[in-house]
């Protein structure tokens, strides 16, 4: 399996053969940045949670192997309501529901899934480049960041790395309750690979369909699973716990369904994407 020293030289030579340094931006038509971008090396990784983990779910298994035959690239952080404005402005698309919390730089909320995707072809339209939600296996990937701990950071977390509701579990030093609000995207301190708030802040869409256990099997990472139970094809997978959710709910192997209408203060979403040879 590739190590963290392995996955950190991946990215760099991913990056020098595209030319490109590992953060990057596309544009827009009218010239403006895109979201930024990190750039995620191909490689391998053991996916789902250990048993021993703390609030370990039997959906979390069992653990697989999973590999990425190409890089992709990745939004550093979820989608911002500034960002997410520039498509209102540019298209009719609805408008999220308001809420009090107004400030520009805090993630996109009360947006489905189908609002993400449709954000994620308007940006596609306007960069000439395709955008997507990521599959699940894409999200732990990229949130570990080459490691094999409960969280990017280790095994415990402190107040000042990860957005959650807090407790004494999985913590270092006294952590009881949060903050109760987002926080402002690329406010806390990034993975190895240069994601933001990839544990806690906001629950984040993926492509999947939800299902309640893995195969053991090996596969490749980029194929999101679509579940041939009907009850499941209108559930989709979200990654990372928010600040609504205890530390068990932010670990890298935990996973949660949402419906495909569903809204809520604490949801929002990143985007994949796809980097071509």
């Amino acid at each position: 399996m590739t190590s963290s020293i392995g996955a950190s030289a991946l990215q760099v030579q991913a990056a020098e053969a595209l030319n490109r340094d590992v953060f990057f931006h596309d544009l827009l038509v009218d010239g403006s940045p895109a979201p930024e971008l990190a750039l995620i090396p191909a490689g391998e990784f053991i996916m789902g949670a250990k048993a021993s983990e703390y609030q370990v779910q039997k959906c979390e298994q069992p653990q697989h192997e999973v590999s990425f035959p190409r890089p992709f690239a990745l939004t550093r952080g979820t989608i911002r309501r500034r960002e997410y404005n520039q498509f209102l402005l540019a298209t009719d698309h609805r408008r999220p529901r308001p809420y009090s919390w107004n400030d520009l730089d805090f993630p996109v909320y009360n947006v489905s899934i189908k609002d993400a995707m449709a954000y994620a072809a308007w940006l596609s339209e306007q960069t000439r480049q395709h955008y997507r939600l990521p599959t699940e296996a894409e999200w732990e990937y990229a949130a570990r960041a080459g490691t094999a701990t409960m969280f990017s950071f280790g095994d415990k977390i402190r107040r000042e790395e990860v957005n959650c509701s807090g407790g004494l579990h999985c913590t270092r030093g006294l952590f009881i309750c949060g903050i109760g609000r987002p926080v402002q995207v690329g406010t806390l301190p990034p993975n190895a690979w240069g994601l933001f708030e990839m544990h806690g802040n906001m629950q984040e869409f993926t492509l999947d369909h939800w299902r309640d256990s893995y195969r053991a099997t090996p596969r490749v990472g980029d194929m999101p699973f679509r579940s041939p139970d009907v009850r499941h094809r209108h559930f989709h997978v979200v990654r990372g716990g928010s600040w609504f959710d205890g530390p068990g709910a932010c670990r890298s192997a935990s996973r949660a369904l949402r419906h495909e209408n569903e809204i809520d203060l604490n949801l929002g979403f990143r985007l994949l994407r796809e980097i071509y040879p």
